[in-house]
């Protein structure tokens, strides 16, 4: 398969997760404006998270039986509706939330047939020689996007308003759906035999079989389950930093500026020695940064912690990415992926409600201090349950027919 399919695959990723970023400013801005309650900026999570949960699992077995780039088409047509829903609920003048909400679980049920499928598909686009350098180059793309993407939106946020900001979003994605149109689809191993729960649960059965990767995705999980502060900046940039709209895009990107910093890294000098011990270290640095960022009351300062736990994040994902993509066969990939997306949209938007709710007990700094202290305990407690993955020096070799060579 030649580089321009990966090139444009990476293109219509970008755009459409930049116009996703831009959103999600947009989405939680506009709720606390309208409610001031930070339980409302948890329900929006919530509200993306149950959809995911329900059809994360079928799609995965969907992406191992189907063509993948028609089902990346197909979630990027449906996000593409769902911004222009959101165009219409604002310049409709709806002061009610729930319209919001509704929009926002369409959104999580795209979401959640896009992981998998796309997590699939990335390794059928590149040799295998050039794999852990097309992983780090695809996460430095996405970080990018969430670098501009919230400090975009954030902008024209303030000038124009959310109107704008879903009307450009739509258009973004119209641009990623151009692009995956024009991608050659890659050949793929087909999973065999018929569809059912026995075949559902087989990425299930796979991760748990390996206890490397069940900590790496389980830690991931429980980490940013626990520390993840990005649900709460609205309140942040409104109450407590004072910095408005603009100033919440800039915190939104600050994580993404860390996270695509560390990526190049990552691009230039891969992860070769000491793998598990590189991990546990960044989900410890996480929760510090964590800590740091809600007792701080300085804007610097405040970014400052953003990009560290940014960088922290994007070790994480390295690691977790090329464990998944190296041990597990091409007619399993999407199913395994979607045990991984699962824990994704668990680890996001379920802990987006997790620190909404918190937050509504008993503060909105409390909350973060506790999540961030909570993460560190967990990078402890793994690092116990799973000795195999504390010790492990180097990454797996890819198994049987994974990569194209």
């Amino acid at each position: 398969m030649s580089n321009t399919a990966f090139t444009r695959f990476l293109a219509g990723r970008f755009t459409g997760s930049l116009a996703v970023q831009m959103q999600t400013v947009a989405v939680g801005l506009q709720v606390y404006e309208l409610t001031r309650n930070p339980l409302d900026l948890g329900l929006v999570g919530l509200s993306q998270f149950i959809p995911f949960l329900i059809f994360v699992l079928p799609a995965g077995q969907l992406a191992d039986r189907w063509n993948r780039k028609r089902i990346l088409l197909g979630c990027y047509v449906v996000q593409c509706l769902c911004a222009l829903a959101l165009l219409l609920v604002t310049v409709s003048g709806v002061s009610a939330v729930w319209p919001t909400f509704l929009v926002m679980a369409c959104f999580g049920t795209a979401r959640a047939c896009f992981m998998p499928a796309s997590q699939a598909l990335t390794p059928n686009l590149v040799p295998r020689t050039l794999f852990r350098n097309a992983i780090a180059v695809n996460s430095a793309t996405w970080q990018i996007a969430t670098i501009s993407g919230p400090a975009i939106g954030g902008a024209v946020y303030a000038l124009a308003g959310p109107a704008a900001v879903y009307g450009v979003a739509a258009i973004l994605l119209l641009v990623g759906i151009l692009s995956l149109f024009g991608m050659r689809a890659p050949p793929q191993i087909a999973a065999v035999g018929e569809a059912s729960w026995r075949s559902l649960m087989e990425g299930a059965k796979f991760v748990w079989r390996r206890p490397i990767l069940l900590g790496a995705t389980s830690l991931d999980l429980f980490a940013v389950l626990f520390g993840g502060a990005t649900a709460l900046l609205p309140a942040y940039a409104t109450d407590i930093l004072q910095v408005g709209p603009q100033g919440l895009g800039w915190l939104r990107a600050a994580p993404g500026v860390g996270a695509g910093l560390m990526a190049a890294v990552l691009a230039l000098r891969p992860i070769g020695r000491h793998v598990g011990a590189t991990l546990f270290s960044a989900i410890a640095m996480f929760g510090c940064a964590t800590v740091a960022f809600a007792i701080s009351r300085s804007v610097w300062a405040s970014l400052g912690a953003l990009v560290l736990l940014g960088a922290a994040d994007m070790i994480s994902v390295f690691v977790r990415q090329l464990l998944v993509q190296l041990d597990t066969p091409d007619d399993m990939r999407g199913r395994v992926g979607a045990i991984n997306s699962m824990f994704i949209g668990a680890s996001n938007e379920l802990g987006e409600f997790e620190s909404g709710l918190t937050a509504a007990w008993w503060g909105v700094v409390p909350s973060v201090i506790i999540g961030g202290l909570a993460t560190i305990a967990i990078a402890g407690i793994w690092s116990r349950v799973f000795p195999a993955l504390r010790r492990m020096d180097r990454f797996p070799a890819p198994t049987g027919a994974n990569l194209p060579r």
